[in-house]
């Protein structure tokens, strides 16, 4: 069947936000990732930077983390906790956009949320941790913190999300349609490497 529907997941710094907007500009199609932060705030009520930080990560290292975020009472949140009460409304809203039509969606366990339609192509990019180090402080600055702690931080949390919400291994290859080194390609390749797939799917 023909791809419509990229899912971008993606190591921290390793160029995936960046190649998802090339394969968008390309393809002419949206391109969703702070548009869509914005459309989880608008539906529920929650501010963009709080939704940014929640949706996509966990409130700790460990699945254990879950354990002690704040639960909602009967009335509020329909009872949710905020963890579960933002993970509906995002998977509700990138159902709703990958209805409207051909589309690149960054990060927010797309690929999972879309694990059933047959039109997606579910990509994973990684890269070695030098060229992720240099890369965001590159384009971020620097920290108190180390690359190394920011880029082990960040992913941690992306992968204790994902295991909490979707039951399985962020990163591992079975979960994907393809997984591309961008150190090891450079990001114009993977880009390429995006394009020709969807544009020769059948």
């Amino acid at each position: 069947m023909e791809k419509k529907v990229i899912t971008i997941s993606r190591e921290f710094g390793s160029g995936g936000r960046t190649i998802g907007r090339e394969v968008a500009n390309t393809l002419g199609i949206p391109f969703y990732d702070k548009e869509l932060v914005e459309q989880v705030a608008l539906e529920s009520g929650f501010a963009p930077t709080f939704v940014e930080e929640h949706v996509e990560h966990s409130p700790g290292k460990t699945l254990f983390s879950y354990a002690f975020t704040p639960q909602g009472v009967p009335g509020v949140m329909n009872g949710l906790s905020t963890a579960d009460f933002l993970w509906n409304i995002q998977c509700n809203v990138i159902l709703q956009l990958a209805e409207k039509g051909p589309c690149v969606i960054v990060g927010r366990n797309a690929d999972y949320i879309l694990k059933d339609r047959a039109d997606c192509l579910h990509v994973f990019i990684h890269a070695d941790k030098d060229f992720r180090a240099d890369r965001i402080v590159r384009l971020y600055g620097e920290s108190e913190k180390t690359p190394q702690a920011r880029l082990n931080e960040k992913d941690k949390r992306r992968k204790v999300n994902y295991q909490h919400y979707t039951g399985r291994n962020w990163g591992q290859a079975h979960n994907y349609d393809i997984c591309l080194d961008s150190s090891k390609l450079g990001i114009q390749a993977c880009t390429d490497i995006i394009i020709d797939l969807v544009k020769n799917s059948k």
